[in-house]
């Protein structure tokens, strides 16, 4: 049976026309689906009790409810959902002034193998479907409004591309969830085929995890860049298309000792030279197996302010979800850790 949050808004309008149904009611469910966040085609009574009973028969729709969900003093919620197949992804809301992010995962797990990333220890199981990315997004829906949609979450989102873009379209569709481009941002560790294919075929904004400024440095902690070095990865960004007043958001993961000198932030400076962008620097958060330490507040700042004075739009970002598992793969790990105990 065919789940129709699997469909993009044209895959659903040939689904209809191939079971003799008119086009034009696939905006109709889209807009129950995402608008009025419908979990049953009984609700769209907008469509013929025959027509609902038929689509019943002939498709589902999903959805998921979280098996975990921690606050944080801060507002902070960590959402743990258990898919189907048993697997756990996990998806992140950060109340700020006047909006609501979600962090979304797009993998189970990941491949990439970041060194300082506790995801990437648990390696890749499997792509999420498009349906298991934006029931994330519905499930938080139910509980409160969401403005602003990252796929910074467990997985890299260019190696599930396929569905990661029929659920961007979905997320700012008229007929969708009606999120604008400019509040929805993908984020990649350097995949630059895929990089180039995102640009062409949405809208979104951009951020790359960049985290070091040698090849040298990114080879160890970012295998990716062993196949898309530097050079590659910023020309894949100078070329990629920034609707007018937009920056592509460079992230820089500060390490002690690794990436965090007056070095770095100088060649960082040069290697963004002549890309509208932004820097986020985002201390380093130890998790457990990890050697990989968070420098000092003052290594931060002096980073931070070199970067301000050569003219870099710079922002560090502030630790939130601290009391709370809410650094991507940690309620995972922690339930994980549990269970095997309890053995």
């Amino acid at each position: 049976m065919i789940d129709v949050k699997n469909l993009s808004l044209e895959e659903l309008e040939n689904f209809l026309l191939g079971v003799g149904k008119e086009k034009y009611r696939a905006r109709q469910i889209f807009k129950w689906l995402y608008q009025k966040q419908a979990t049953s085609f009984a609700e769209m009574t907008n469509l013929s009790k025959e027509f609902r009973q038929d689509l019943a028969v002939r498709a589902m729709i999903s959805s998921l409810q979280p098996e975990v969900v921690e606050l944080s003093v801060d507002g902070t919620r960590k959402y743990l959902f258990r898919l189907v197949d048993g697997s756990c992804i996990e998806s992140v809301l950060i109340p700020e002034e006047g909006r609501n992010t979600l962090c979304i995962s797009s993998q189970v797990g990941c491949a990439m193998g970041c060194a300082f990333c506790l995801t990437g220890t648990f390696k890749l199981t499997r792509n999420l479907t498009s349906a298991e990315i934006i029931n994330q997004v519905c499930a938080v829906l139910q509980e409160v409004p969401v403005n602003n949609v990252v796929f910074m979450g467990m997985g890299e989102p260019l190696a599930n591309l396929d569905n990661v873009i029929r659920v961007l379209k979905t997320l700012t569709s008229p007929d969708g969830m009606q999120i604008s481009t400019r509040k929805v941002t993908v984020s990649t560790s350097g995949l630059v085929p895929e990089l180039e294919r995102l640009g062409r075929e949405v809208t979104v904004n951009l951020a790359v995890s960049l985290n070091a400024t040698t090849d040298e440095e990114r080879d160890r902690l970012m295998p990716v860049n062993r196949r898309y070095p530097l050079k590659e990865l910023l020309t894949a960004c100078k070329r990629f298309p920034l609707p007018g007043g937009r920056m592509i958001t460079f992230e820089y993961v500060l390490i002690s000792g690794v990436n965090d000198s007056l070095d770095d932030a100088k060649r960082l400076v040069k290697l963004i030279h002549g890309i509208p962008s932004k820097v986020n620097l985002i201390a380093f958060n130890e998790h457990e197996g990890c050697s990989l330490r968070r420098p000092d507040q003052a290594t931060i700042d002096r980073f931070h302010k070199f970067l301000l004075d050569k003219n870099i739009t710079v922002i560090t970002r502030s630790s939130r979800g601290a009391d709370i598992s809410a650094a991507c793969g940690q309620l995972r790990g922690k339930l994980e850790k549990s269970v095997t105990s309890d053995k």
